[in-house]
């Protein structure tokens, strides 16, 4: 305790992380974030702004395990495995394949619309209540194919998206035109309304930080390497400095670095880095109204700021492996095939580890063996939209308020069955 209030440590400061601070402080919790980075400095920095409120489907599905070869082939495929690497992701990867059955895309899908509905109300409130509501935009986001034949590939996608009550609307090449000039080559897409986006990320995640410091909350810039523990549970955490500090309460909200810390709990996850590409452009010479998904070649492109920012690719070969930047690279040499006119001097190229589960679902859940232990992470590409409501989920769990929905199938322990 801290105070007549009870203290909650949160490992990891991006905007997971900070948003969950946020909650606990308001629920009346003292707060503590630890992170060796800067707030919201890593994977939060370098995302494509978009909050993915459609993004129901899990990345498996029915076939998707026969595309993998082409891709891992294919040197601008959107799908990388350091060979090294493998022995390592066996496990996650037999447990995805497990979930792309249909039974279980459906169940996911359910699952993951339910969390989603929720998403833009609790962000709004969140950035008004923190004075940023001006970094937010609400212009939907635009999916391209450029053949025929892709487009129907990926037709589960969008059935499962419709079931599920997403909003979409055909376009043909006309109407991509008309809403997108600058785009060539794209001749099939949908329009998903409901899509929103920031202009910064970073900016967005600083913000929220100050806001959490002028609630009271604190911060160490160091990193958790155990817990301490009283009698035969953990009672708080120890630092790479060899600093202590003491809680009542422990939340992992670590992203991609969250499992280990884990395994010295004794909780199995099946967490892996996914480790995601962009190149920001500075003065890309052309523009775009909202965001463009890329559904052939899997990428986007994103306003930020007075550039743009082109991201995508999938690359597993764990946390500390060296960045191969010719991902970004191919990105930009990509984008350009549909649009022509794109000026890429200056480009600043990025890596970041996506914290993804083989199920495409966050961990969102207390400890499977100490109580007063919570976990949030595992939000692969949907860090962002998922931030507010995962705060707001994990705050009603510390509280023992009965939660807005069912939060089972985020339990940590699913990966134990």
């Amino acid at each position: 305790m801290l105070g007549d209030k009870p203290h909650c440590t949160v490992v990891g400061a991006g905007i997971v992380g900070i948003t969950i601070g946020i909650d606990l402080l308001q629920r009346g919790f003292s707060v503590t974030l630890i992170d060796p980075n800067g707030p919201a400095s890593m994977t939060s920095s370098g995302n494509a702004g978009g909050f993915g409120v459609t993004e129901v489907m899990p990345v498996a599905g029915p076939g998707m395990v026969w595309r993998i070869p082409s891709w891992l082939m294919d040197p601008r495929g959107p799908l990388a495995i350091r060979w090294k690497h493998l022995p390592a992701i066996y496990p996650w990867l037999a447990h995805f394949l497990k979930v792309s059955k249909r039974e279980e895309v459906n169940r996911i899908a359910g699952v993951m619309s339910g969390f989603l509905a929720e998403c833009m109300t609790d962000s709004r409130k969140l950035f008004v209540d923190a004075g940023l509501a001006h970094l937010l935009t609400e212009k939907g986001a635009l999916t391209v194919y450029r053949s025929r034949a892709a487009f129907v590939k990926d037709r589960l996608e969008w059935e499962v998206k419709q079931k599920h009550g997403i909003r979409l609307e055909y376009l043909n090449q006309q109407q991509i035109n008309e809403m997108e000039p600058a785009l060539v080559n794209a001749n099939h897409g949908w329009f998903t309304p409901d899509w929103c986006n920031t202009i910064d990320p970073y900016r967005l995640g600083v913000g929220l930080f100050s806001w959490y410091q002028r609630l009271g909350g604190k911060s160490v810039k160091d990193e958790v390497v155990r817990f301490s523990t009283e009698g035969s549970y953990p009672d708080g955490v120890i630092m790479k400095s060899g600093a202590s500090l003491a809680s009542d309460r422990i939340v992992i909200a670590a992203g991609a670095w969250s499992k280990s810390l884990c395994h010295q709990l004794g909780e199995r996850v099946l967490l892996e880095s996914e480790r995601g590409y962009n190149a920001t452009l500075p003065d890309p010479n052309v523009y775009l109204d909202k965001q463009v998904i890329f559904g052939e070649e899997k990428f986007v492109i994103s306003n930020i700021g007075n550039g743009i920012r082109i991201g995508g690719a999938a690359e597993f070969a764990g946390l500390d492996a060296p960045p191969n930047y010719r991902r970004s690279e191919r990105l930009v040499e990509i984008a350009k095939t549909y649009l022509p006119k794109l000026n890429s001097q200056g480009s600043q190229n990025w890596m970041g580890h996506r914290p993804s589960t083989p199920d495409s679902m966050p961990v969102i859940s207390p400890s499977e063996k100490y109580p007063h232990v919570y976990y949030a992470f595992g939000h692969g590409h949907l860090g962002l939209t998922m931030a507010a409501t995962t705060a707001k989920l994990l705050g009603q769990m510390m509280v023992a308020k009965k939660p807005a929905f069912n939060p089972l199938p985020f339990h940590i322990n699913r990966f134990s069955r």
